[in-house]
């Protein structure tokens, strides 16, 4: 995915969060169970797995 699109994912969750949590009395909490989820994947740019380092990347930290 290029920056544009996932600037453009993200303006469209936030737009649509905003718009059902701000209407309280007309949005189901599924409504809002979906603008939170829309949300949490519009952040994510790669798989968690892909951003973690292995454990022999990171140096081991000696003590004093």
């Amino acid at each position: 995915m290029t920056p544009e699109e996932q600037i453009a994912k993200m303006k469209k969750a936030i737009t649509q969060a905003i718009k059902v949590m701000s209407d309280r009395f007309g949005s189901t909490e599924g409504d809002v169970g979906r603008a939170i989820d829309e949300l949490k994947a519009s952040m994510q740019t790669a798989p968690v797995a892909a951003i973690q380092p292995s454990q022999s990347a990171v140096p081991a930290t000696v003590g004093a």
